[in-house]
């Protein structure tokens, strides 16, 4: 669900509604996640003026239309027995902010510089179940528990819906034992490294697959930095990655 809880802002959203009908528009956001164009450079045949642009896309991150894109797409995937809830992983990714503003921070691992965390969870084929988004200082650790509550009811081929992993798979980023503790509560397996004791590569057998998702969101140039000072439209153009990823396996 689309909340603030520890600095963290998750997608998809849980809430209901009828989408905003479409319109020329919403291609041009996709131009703009997919390709990286900025608005002044949109194609003619978008119709409407740059500004007319940037007012419907901002319309658009206020109604969380993505998010509910992106239920929307998952919920066929799970109908159809797409999705695989066997061996779920979590992890996160960090990009510069070229603007200050709001869930931006200084980078440790970047010279300090401004930057954002892209944190999400996928299941065993490394569609995006939930992401978030947070200030790049942010501890990996204090994500987990907003994107595991984030994952909405999703169908399933039969039986009700489905919104919890059978195991989480993480890096040593997510070592501790409260977290273990609260995965168990909620009958969540969970299997994390143990710093100085396991080999992340050992445990990479099965978390490959969200490092896989990680270069599949980096492959959307609008995504390799964050250029929106409002933090409701950086995580508007992560949820149309997600979308477009769970798309493709979708017709394929």
């Amino acid at each position: 669900m689309d909340q603030a809880v520890t600095g963290t802002r998750t997608v998809p959203s849980s809430s209901s509604g009828r989408l905003p009908s479409p319109s020329a528009r919403s291609g041009s956001d996709h131009l703009r996640g997919h390709l990286g164009l900025h608005r002044r450079q949109l194609p003619p045949v978008f119709g409407p003026a740059w500004p007319a642009v940037y007012r419907r896309f901002a319309q658009w991150s206020r109604a969380r239309v993505r998010a509910r894109l992106h239920r929307v797409i998952l919920d066929e995937l799970g109908a159809r027995g797409e999705l695989d809830w066997s061996r779920c992983a979590v992890d996160s990714v960090s990009v510069r902010a070229n603007k200050r503003g709001a869930l931006t921070g200084p980078n440790p691992t970047d010279r300090g510089k401004s930057g954002s965390k892209i944190h999400l969870i996928t299941d065993r084929n490394g569609l995006p179940l939930a992401l978030g988004i947070s200030g790049a200082t942010m501890h990996d650790s204090l994500g987990l528990k907003p994107l595991v509550c984030g994952i909405i009811p999703i169908r399933s081929r039969r039986g009700p819906r489905r919104r919890r992993p059978a195991k989480l798979h993480a890096d040593k980023g997510y070592d501790y034992d409260h977290l273990r503790r609260w995965l168990r509560k909620r009958g969540i397996r969970h299997r994390v490294a143990r710093i100085g004791i396991e080999s992340s590569t050992r445990l990479g057998r099965h978390r490959w697959v969200v490092e896989r998702t990680v270069s599949w969101l980096a492959g959307c140039r609008r995504l390799h930095r964050r250029y929106e000072r409002k933090a409701e439209h950086f995580l508007a153009f992560v949820g149309i990655a997600a979308a477009l990823i769970c798309h493709r396996r979708l017709v394929a």
